[in-house]
């Protein structure tokens, strides 16, 4: 594993990082899946309170049973309603609060040291916001906080009120992979201005970067087979021409020596304003195969082969969010 500093921060980060999103459902392989990313140097580990109205927490802590806690970074985050009830979510001084104390609880442990604002609150201020962080920060129970999926516009408000109240903020995240490339044009360039570092997210898209649905094939562990969430936000992507262009990275892959999976996050890390690649994973195996992006060194002629390969399907409107308007749900039927 290598490692690097989060922005212009204290804070170091393995360059693969794990994410428990889609690993918290999948029972004693989902705590396998977080040793076995201790093992291979992962020191990142992301979830959030609403996951599973706390479920991915309560996983992720039961899988780091064992492990020092100043040897791992924890990452979770705020906005959505942790319950089906009268909770709004959001970034109000009552809901953060709330959310972090539950976040300490299922975690177990007495601070976080990286805390997501995983939305923009367009209902509450952001100095109520940022005050409230504040008080946490001098509490102890958080050490630094990451904006994630905020327009570079909403994080330079941001910065201005983390300096004006003393709140380190040090990262964001965003979906950032070979086929969505948003960020690169205004998110990552402010962010390098305020000295904020990026924590990709979505590198493999949604599994089809890994080679996951070559051949219309929809493994039964695979997102496109999962549930109602997953389905959802898979299968847009799911475009025929897509796939064919998606299918000779495996030959690209072969040449440098890696996995599909792995060229896709090796390809995030080549940006040096990366500090690290967040991954998924349903079994210890995987873990272990997308830890060996780390440390991995792209030549320019095969990033311009990416390049070509994935065309006009490389997003990079900074207008977009989320799923790319011409990507098209398709029925499994006709792939």
């Amino acid at each position: 594993m290598r490692y690097r500093n989060l922005g212009a921060s204290g804070l170091v980060v393995s360059e693969v990082g794990f994410g428990n999103w889609l690993t918290y459902e999948s029972g004693d392989q989902a705590e396998a899946c977080v040793r076995a990313a201790v093992e291979e140097g992962v020191t990142l580990f992301n979830t959030a309170a609403a996951w599973g109205r706390g479920a991915a927490e309560e996983s992720l802590a039961r899988g780091l049973v064992g492990t020092r806690r100043d040897e791992v970074v924890l990452s979770t985050g705020v906005f959505w309603p942790e319950e089906n009830g009268p909770s709004q979510g959001g970034l109000s001084r009552k809901n953060i609060f709330a959310s972090l104390n539950g976040s300490l609880r299922r975690l177990r442990t007495d601070h976080i040291d990286l805390y997501h604002l995983l939305r923009y609150d367009y209902q509450t201020p952001l100095e109520e916001t940022f005050v409230a962080l504040s008080d946490l920060v001098r509490q102890g129970k958080v050490h630094y906080v990451a904006t994630s999926e905020w327009t570079a516009e909403q994080i330079q408000q941001a910065a201005g009120l983390a300096e004006k109240h003393r709140v380190p903020l040090v990262g964001n995240q965003p979906q950032y992979s070979m086929l969505w490339r948003v960020p690169e044009s205004q998110v990552i360039p402010a962010c390098e201005r305020l000295g904020i570092g990026q924590l990709a997210a979505v590198a493999l898209g949604q599994g089809v970067l890994a080679g996951r649905y070559i051949g219309g094939v929809f493994p039964p562990d695979s997102r496109a087979a999962g549930g109602e969430l997953a389905r959802a936000l898979v299968w847009p992507v799911l475009h025929q021409e897509l796939l064919t262009r998606v299918e000779p990275l495996d030959g690209v892959a072969r040449h440098c020596g890696l996995t599909m999976a792995q060229l896709a996050l090796a390809w995030v890390l080549q940006n040096p304003l990366v500090g690290t690649v967040i991954a998924g994973a349903s079994r210890p195996e995987q873990v272990r195969e997308n830890a060996g992006a780390a440390g991995v060194t792209l030549d320019l002629d095969v990033l311009a082969q990416i390049d070509q390969l994935m065309g006009s399907f490389v997003q990079t409107d900074p207008r977009l969010t989320f799923a790319p308007p011409q990507y098209r749900a398709v029925d499994s039927a006709a792939l």
